[in-house]
């Protein structure tokens, strides 16, 4: 069902890209937006994942009797997974990410707050999450929509130009028409990046579940990390990465409208679909 919904909303993302495109400055305009915001977006495809390590001061775990080190490499087998490079990051608040742009460049970060917060059964269904997530080509999905919500963005900000001083597009539209598109329509591209990282979220979860039999493990996890994201955030957090954590770092803070922009789904709904794959795998 996540499958279908990502697949749905990515779609519905190129639709209002093209639609917004064609609004403004018809197919040359929108192709000019989407080669700007591709062109952004591959090299963050390819660089981001040093950016964030290096952001958060990971440092590589290149020792095999590493007690985190250990864990992943077992999960890492029993996926059937590259070896992904393991990351420890020097803050007290527990949380994890993963990030790579496919299998053979991957690697999984962990906090120490992790490390000393949880119990190798609650570490294991966190670092399952995360291979969940590696392999599933998460990060390329979160970057195909992160290119269409920008290109979105982009085209948005060039018709509020337009209309304000007195440019005029290929379909005629009113400056007012126009300005309300490019106010509407980036926050409609904006909500559907965040539902399929949502439904992402939700994906590695389950993913987790399998790998490992054992939701309960990811479940506590859960629980705690939540727990402590409530009190206190990752130093040099910031919005733009927080979607790749486990829990976003940013869980302390009021959440307006809803889940709608939400990167994560709530704690409580990821632990109640939790439960209800003990049943299934029970059987």
């Amino acid at each position: 069902m996540e499958q279908v919904k990502t697949v749905f909303f990515l779609t519905l993302l190129t639709v209002l890209f093209v639609f917004i495109g064609f609004s403004f400055g018809g197919a040359n305009g929108a192709l000019i937006a989407f080669l700007i915001a591709g062109g952004m977006n591959f090299y963050a495809y390819y660089y981001s994942d040093k950016q964030v390590l290096k952001h958060y001061n990971a440092v590589i775990i290149e020792d095999r009797k590493n007690y985190i080190y250990k864990i992943v490499e077992k999960l890492t087998y029993e996926a059937k997974l590259p070896m992904p490079k393991v990351y420890l990051i020097p803050d007290r608040v527990p949380n994890a990410f993963a990030t790579g742009r496919n299998h053979q460049n991957a690697a999984v970060a962990v906090t120490q707050g992790l490390v000393d917060l949880l119990n190798e059964r609650e570490i294991e269904g966190v670092i399952a999450h995360e291979l969940s997530h590696i392999r599933h080509y998460d990060i390329l999905i979160g970057t195909i929509a992160a290119v269409f919500a920008g290109a979105i963005a982009m085209i948005a900000n060039f018709m509020q130009f337009s209309a304000m001083f007195g440019g005029n597009n290929r379909q005629g539209a009113h400056p007012i028409v126009m300005i309300l598109m490019a106010i509407i329509l980036p926050i409609a591209a904006s909500i559907i990046q965040m539902t399929v990282s949502r439904s992402r979220e939700f994906l590695a979860d389950e993913g987790a579940a399998r790998l490992t039999k054992d939701p309960g493990g990811l479940q506590s996890a859960l629980s705690k990390l939540e727990s402590y994201a409530k009190r206190g955030q990752i130093n040099e957090a910031t919005e733009e990465t927080a979607h790749m954590f486990i829990i976003n770092p940013f869980s302390g803070k009021d959440v307006k409208f809803g889940n709608l922009f939400r990167t994560h789904p709530t704690t409580e709904d990821r632990i109640a679909r939790l439960e209800e794959l003990k049943f299934e795998l029970k059987n």
